[in-house]
């Protein structure tokens, strides 16, 4: 008799573990379903909110607003001076004001960079050309710089910035990079 209320406890225990999990599941599904509504809202709240700013975008000062960017991003001020750039990987070379920081701005991701650096002329090109972002330590700091980390109209401002810094296209980019150079 013990025995087969023993069984008949184990087996209730095991029934009502498998129906609170098979809830537990349905709550998660649930749950996610709400927060990817909850996502897609906010992103078509920005995007109502920002479609009038659009087409009133200026960038007065690339360069001031880049060193506001790189500010955001190293948590201090920056004061940026553009050094060098670079046509081929699309990359500008700038040091701060104070001496303490040379970053490499850049359109491409560091997939992308492998890649370049990945063909045998581009790892001639990099001695031969003196392009510092083909010749990156491994162990290289970088930084992604999006709408998340530089400010809700980050991608509306960085087409225009971009392209009077450099005179190249940045459209359809929502991002770009920032190597810490040693």
């Amino acid at each position: 008799m013990e025995i087969i209320l023993a069984i008949v406890i184990a087996a209730a225990v095991i029934f009502f573990g498998a129906l609170i999990s098979m809830g537990n599941d349905r709550q998660k599904k649930a749950i996610d379903g709400l927060r990817e509504q909850v996502v897609l809202w906010a992103v078509q709240d920005l995007k109502i909110k920002r479609e009038h700013l659009k087409q009133t975008v200026q960038v007065p000062d690339p360069l001031q607003w880049l060193s506001q960017v790189a500010g955001r991003v190293l948590g201090q001020e920056a004061s940026l001076q553009i050094l060098e750039a670079f046509q081929e990987t699309q990359s500008i070379v700038c040091v701060d004001a104070s001496g303490e920081h040379k970053m490499i701005f850049t359109i491409h991701s560091p997939g992308e960079i492998k890649n370049l650096v990945s063909g045998r002329q581009a790892k001639l090109s990099a001695y031969a050309s003196g392009n510092p972002l083909l010749s990156l330590p491994r162990n290289v700091v970088c930084l992604e710089l999006s709408i998340l980390n530089c400010g809700y109209m980050f991608d509306l401002e960085f087409p225009h910035a971009w392209g009077k810094l450099t005179g190249w296209s940045a459209e359809n980019r929502d991002r770009f990079w920032m190597y810490l150079a040693p």
